[in-house]
């Protein structure tokens, strides 16, 4: 499959999963919104409806005081009179209600007369009796009016007592805080809210004259405020404050069974993520497979076809054989086959530490020998490009325990990059230096050749890894070089460094615990 392809797929996968949890999150929170602005609506209405139960609670205690102290008397009192002589009846009744200072509020007489009743008709009885009850409703409906005076000059009187004496007294005096409690509570609930909450009641100036006993300060930034006895003077009001603790747990409760949901497409996101980034490092790895093994082909080839030259040579008669060039021939094809086996050794070598089973065999080594032993090794090399290696040795503690082997090849590795990424038709130079410093052992290989770009510097140790040479095409390998070089210093204990600057070459610094700072004889 083309990249372009896969990276098609991964963005329109990635907006898609991207697109459902903007969806999901915008759900949440327009539910948590929803859920907010309808709870901030019924803790007002429940405020306010609290608010006007204890004014008419203050009301309704100035009204049973005020019916308390004012003596409201009712009585009626019933008298007859019998006239003997004359042979008639008198009755009256009368109904009166006054207060304490004799003030009669209302009073009605009603009087029946009945004139020899043995002798009155029956009828003449019965339009009397009607007759009465006519001035009996009559009489009624002025008690009643006089009645209706008499309450609303008391309730005239509570008015005034509540305008004038209420709002003197003291806050604290004119709350019940206990009953203000119970009807926040009970007006929450019936408003669907049965949650905790904490309230303070203060006076209009901010004067705190009441703290609920088990107040905390946690959600106090969301508080909910009702003035009490809006109606007084301002400086005589109340304020009622409310805030409550698990409010955003009580908001958050509505939504929550969008949670799995948002963690599912989160996992999913995640995994697709996981699924793309393999995909490409496959893909990457396959490209590296196949550089790998052209590359190989191309190191592989040069060697074979040397040694394959040379056996050729040895093998033809007309070619004439002295001493000399047989000397020559078996050297190349000593050579030769060195390369061929160092090749095939780097491939072995990484496998090897891939599967974390390699085995060193180390003992005692001077790193001034084993450096002036490789420069030997490679002066021939280096001459045939017209420039020379220079050697500085100037460290005095040299000694070293290291795995011959794998350290020389790790050298090696060095050299020959020097070797190879030089500058063309340019002759390279190639410096090594030895010295101590802080009781550690230090040697460097630097170079006057094409230098490695800032971004590649943290690339440069990686497998498989290898820096673009830019025109030059005849530079091959396998991308293993530095790899195993670092983890063959890395093994010893030591540490490798990297310097380098484009168009003017390359320095590596090795450091290495000293032999006596180690204990190992």
């Amino acid at each position: 499959m083309k990249k372009s392809t896969i990276w098609t797929i991964a963005v329109v996968m990635g907006l898609s999963f991207l697109g459902l949890l903007y969806v999901q999150l915008s759900y949440i929170e327009e539910m948590a919104k929803m859920k907010t602005e309808q709870f901030n609506e019924s803790v007002r209405r429940a405020l306010y409806q609290a608010s006007r139960n204890l004014e008419l609670n203050e009301t309704l205690r100035y009204l049973e005081k005020d019916v308390n102290d004012v003596e409201r008397r009712a009585y009626t009192q019933d008298s007859l009179i019998v006239d003997g002589l004359e042979g008639k009846v008198q009755e009256q009744h009368e109904f009166s209600v006054s207060a304490d200072d004799g003030t009669v509020y209302s009073a009605f007489e009603l009087k029946t007369f009945a004139t020899k009743p043995s002798t009155i008709p029956k009828a003449i009885i019965m339009k009397s009796d009607n007759q009465s009850m006519v001035e009996a409703t009559k009489t009624m409906q002025e008690i009643v009016r006089t009645r209706y005076v008499y309450q609303k000059a008391l309730l005239d009187e509570v008015v005034y007592n509540i305008l004038y004496t209420a709002s003197d007294k003291p806050l604290k005096e004119r709350v019940n805080f206990r009953l203000l409690d119970h009807d926040i509570r009970q007006e929450l609930q019936n408003n669907g809210i049965d949650l905790a909450y904490h309230f303070t009641v203060a006076t209009a100036d901010g004067r705190e004259v009441y703290r609920c006993p088990d107040y905390d300060e946690e959600g106090i930034d969301r508080t909910y405020a009702q003035t009490l006895f809006q109606n007084d003077p301002a400086q005589k009001m109340g304020v009622v404050r409310i805030h409550f603790p698990e409010m955003s747990k009580y908001i958050y409760s509505s939504v929550r069974f969008m949670i799995p949901a948002v963690i599912f497409t989160l996992v999913l996101l995640v995994t697709f993520i996981f699924t793309i980034v393999v995909i490409f490092r496959q893909k990457r790895y396959s490209e590296i497979k196949n550089d790998f093994i052209n590359n190989m082909t191309h190191e592989l080839k040069t060697p074979i076809s040397s040694i394959s030259l040379a056996a050729q040579m040895l093998g033809d008669d007309s070619v004439p054989k002295s001493p000399q060039m047989q000397k020559h021939l078996g050297g190349v094809i000593n050579d030769e086959s060195k390369r061929l086996r160092f090749l095939v050794e780097k491939v072995l070598q990484m496998s090897m530490f891939d599967r974390k089973s390699v085995s060193f065999k180390k003992k005692e080594l001077d790193i001034n020998e084993l450096l002036e032993q490789v420069a030997a090794t490679f002066s021939l090399r280096v001459e045939h490009t017209g420039g020379k290696i220079y050697t500085q040795i100037e460290a005095v503690d040299s000694a070293i325990y290291v795995d011959e082997v794998h350290f020389q090849n790790a050298i090696t590795n060095l050299m020959d990059n020097a070797v190879k990424y030089r500058k063309p038709d340019e002759p390279v130079d190639i410096h090594i230096r030895t010295w101590n410093e802080a009781g550690k052992l230090c040697f460097s290989i630097a170079d006057n050749g094409l230098g490695i770009k800032r971004e590649n510097m943290k690339k440069i140790f990686e497998k498989f890894y290898r820096v673009h040479t830019g025109n030059v095409h005849d530079v091959k390998g396998f991308g293993l070089g530095l790899a195993y070089v670092k983890r063959i210093i890395n093994l010893h204990e030591g540490e490798i460094k990297c310097e380098s600057e484009l168009g003017k070459g390359t320095k590596f610094t090795i450091t290495l615990p000293l032999l006596e700072v180690r204990g190992e004889k």
